[in-house]
């Protein structure tokens, strides 16, 4: 039986860099119980996410009566953050301590920032609704703002200063799938957090919203108390008080020089920009265009969840093959390009499946072109600081998100207005016309995307070459 047994163990052992998601993204320095355990400051993220932009946001409006004006304005103060990343990165790339630490400070500071916005944000909410006896909603106003505000800064430095340390731990061939495999657990955080959530709150009282968000302050400090345990190694040398420390100016010029990451961070934003603009627009676009039903609109998140999945999936093992991830990232521009297109037909050939299809695809494009373009800010970190990277990186990526969701609700009112009202014409007298629009300008702007980062990409079997300074059209990768 112990010869059976010991039989079944390597075999298993043998299998399961094949068969395990994203296994071989362990190395001998960064064994995988490290990185999995390290990702968890990515469920934490997830469930902060979860919570201010779904659960909270329905709550808000539905069970606490408060105007979905007030309710949009405080979910998009997080975004107030976003374009700081950089500096949060630049500032542990050159943090100064005596315990030699660089990263952890800033998760942990993160961390608290988290907990604090969560633990006080029940009670804001419930003066904000004015469930409270002789309480001014204007001090529930105050307060909700500043909770929003306290896990949007958490959250921004936590994973930017988290991905900084993974960046920092994993070898560089080992690179790409740990970018892949902590994307991975920042779906598996929203995607629990929103079932656990969403059934904790199902009988909704003032008291149950105020156990389940400050449970959530809770497990956040937990999860990243022990993603940090023991993973980033002190060396006070490094971080000696007596190092020169360059000023964050000099340390943007620097990296921005040469014209590579000024490109990179303009596709980025093009890109990431293309990918969101839809992400409020597709349910109600399901269910108004084709008829759909909330169960089945509902099944679109998981739709684009997975072809998500299956981008990550297939942007870590292309990487690890060598492949370049400019090219990678413009292989989901590409698909993209399909998937709103396959959006937009399903509406006059009345197809549901066409619909899901091009979901699905938003999802595929969508992860390959995230993993893509990290990757290669990641390559762009010089000396180790790749703080600056990854701040980079997320600052104009959330910013372009951010910015990107709430131009396409104002494009999609606007227009669609305007078509219902006449003024196009009677040809575009359709409630499909309003979405339309937006689908297109993603076409567009994921077009512009292909034309910045096209000069890139480097030729199959060519060393790689610095691309010229001045913008214009490239070869399309692939």
């Amino acid at each position: 039986m112990k010869r059976f047994n010991a039989a079944m163990v390597e075999s298993w052992m043998r299998a399961s860099p094949r068969f395990l998601p994203f296994a071989d993204a362990a190395s001998k320095e960064l064994p995988l119980g490290r990185l999995l355990r390290l990702s968890l400051f990515q469920v934490s993220v997830g469930m902060a996410v979860v919570l201010l932009t779904g659960t909270l946001n329905r709550v808000m409006i539905v069970e606490l009566w408060v105007p979905a004006w007030l309710v949009a304005l405080m979910v998009s103060l997080p975004l107030v953050f976003a374009p700081f990343r950089a500096l949060i990165g630049f500032k542990s790339d050159t943090y100064r301590s005596f315990l030699g630490w660089r990263r952890v400070p800033y998760i942990w500071y993160g961390s608290l920032l988290q907990f604090g916005g969560l633990a006080i944000m029940p009670f804001a909410l419930l003066v904000l609704s004015g469930d409270t006896r002789g309480g001014s909603p204007v001090w529930g106003q105050f307060g909700a703002a500043l909770a929003f505000l306290l896990v949007g800064a958490g959250m921004h430095t936590t994973q930017t200063a988290g991905l900084a340390l993974a960046s920092d731990l994993a070898k560089d061939e080992n690179r790409p799938r740990v970018v892949a495999l902590l994307y991975v657990m920042l779906l598996v955080g929203m995607v629990f957090s929103a079932i656990v959530l969403g059934a904790l709150l199902d009988d909704f009282s003032p008291k149950r919203l105020i156990q389940v968000v400050q449970g959530a302050a809770v497990l956040t400090i937990a999860l990243n108390m022990i993603a940090l345990w023991k993973q980033e190694v002190r060396d006070p040398k490094r971080t000696a008080h007596h190092l020169p420390r360059p000023t964050f100016s000099d340390a943007w010029r620097a990296f921005i020089t040469g014209g590579r990451s000024k490109r990179l961070l303009v596709a980025v934003a093009l890109g990431a920009a293309a990918f969101s603009m839809q992400d409020i627009l597709l349910e109600p676009y399901g269910g108004e265009i084709l008829q759909l039903s909330v169960g089945a609109t509902t099944t679109l998140t998981a739709l684009l969840a997975g072809g998500t999945l299956l981008g990550l999936a297939l942007a870590a093992r292309q990487l690890s093959r060598g492949q370049d991830p400019h090219r990678l990232a413009g292989f989901g521009g590409v698909i993209g390009v399909f998937a709103f297109s396959a959006i937009i037909f399903s509406a006059p050939m009345d197809s549901a499946l066409l619909f899901r299809v091009g979901t699905t695809l938003i999802g595929f494009g969508g992860g390959l072109f995230a993993v893509g373009t990290m990757t290669a800010a990641m390559a762009l970190a010089r000396n180790g600081n790749s703080g600056m990277a990854v701040g980079a990186w997320g600052a104009v990526h959330a910013t372009a998100t951010g910015v990107a969701i709430a131009l396409g609700g104002v494009l999609r009112d606007f227009v669609g207005g305007l078509a219902q009202d006449g003024v196009l014409g009677s040809a575009l007298m359709h409630p499909a016309v309003g979405y339309s629009v937006v689908y297109h300008l993603e076409i567009l702007l994921l077009f512009a995307a292909l034309v910045a980062i096209g000069p890139l990409v480097r030729p199959i079997g060519a060393p790689q070459e610095e691309p010229e300074g001045k913008f214009g059209m490239a070869e399309i990768p692939g």
